[in-house]
This record gives structure tokens, C-alpha cells and sequence, in this order.
């Protein structure tokens, strides 16, 4: 049921804009797994460590920017690939 869903959409829509969909989905889970992960390992780090809090904070803060950076770069490309531009 749910393959000949799939097919009947990839054929009607196209293969490329299907194939940017699920990139861009993937693109979303992996980027919120990755900040989530940073921000728990992060608060265990600071529970430990307490007085390094800052230097903890700061470096969790840059990484997850970047990880915020990379997830758009990689959702505006399946978005220009699904209009074909």
C-alpha cells in the first residue's frame, strides 16, 4: 500500500523533487539529533566540571551554529534541486 503510494508519487511529481524531499527530511532529523546530542553531552560536561561552565557553553554554542549552517546550506540545495533551478 504504502510502496505503490510512493511509486504512483514519484512518477506524478518526478524522481528529483521526491529525492530533494527526502533529503531535506534527513537533512532536519540529522541537524536536531546533532544539537540535541551537543546540548545533553554539554549539560553532563558542566555538571561535572562546573567551573569550566563557560568555556562549555561557548564551545556547544559555536558548534551547534555551525551544525544550524550546514542543515540550511544542505535544505536550500534540495530545494533548488526540487524547482529545478
Amino acid at each position: 500500500m504504502l510502496l505503490s503510494l510512493l511509486l504512483q508519487l514519484a512518477n506524478s511529481v518526478g524522481l528529483a523533487v521526491f529525492g530533494a524531499a527526502i533529503g531535506a527530511g534527513l537533512v532536519v532529523l540529522g541537524a536536531g539529533l546533532g544539537i540535541g546530542r551537543i546540548g545533553g553531552q554539554a549539560m553532563e560536561a558542566i555538571g561535572r566540571q562546573p567551573e569550566a561552565a563557560g568555556r562549555i557553553q561557548t564551545a556547544m554554542l559555536i558548534v551547534a551554529a555551525l551544525i544550524e549552517g550546514l542543515a540550511l546550506f544542505a535544505v536550500v540545495v534540495c530545494l533548488l534541486i526540487s524547482f529545478k533551478l
